[in-house]
């Protein structure tokens, strides 16, 4: 099939996934890497207090602030 052919039939709301191999799709740069941090305790505690505020886990709310921070860093 060719692409434009799978672009009319997405364009009116059909299923093209059956079209496609997605056993080996990835997501580029998004693949996880573990890391260790310490942190003081009281850091964790006021991490955890705001976790709990906003209804995610510890690593949510870190992996999110960092995100933010990185997004804003690469804007100026």
């Amino acid at each position: 099939m060719k692409a434009s052919e799978i672009d009319e039939k997405f364009e009116n709301g059909a299923d093209v996934l059956k079209h496609f191999d997605l056993s080996k799709a990835h997501r580029p740069n998004l693949k996880n890497k573990r890391v260790n941090v310490d942190f003081p305790t009281w850091m964790v505690e006021s991490l955890d207090r705001e976790a709990k505020r906003l209804g995610v886990t510890r690593q949510s709310l870190i992996k999110l602030w960092l995100a933010d921070k990185l997004e804003e860093k690469a804007h100026t």
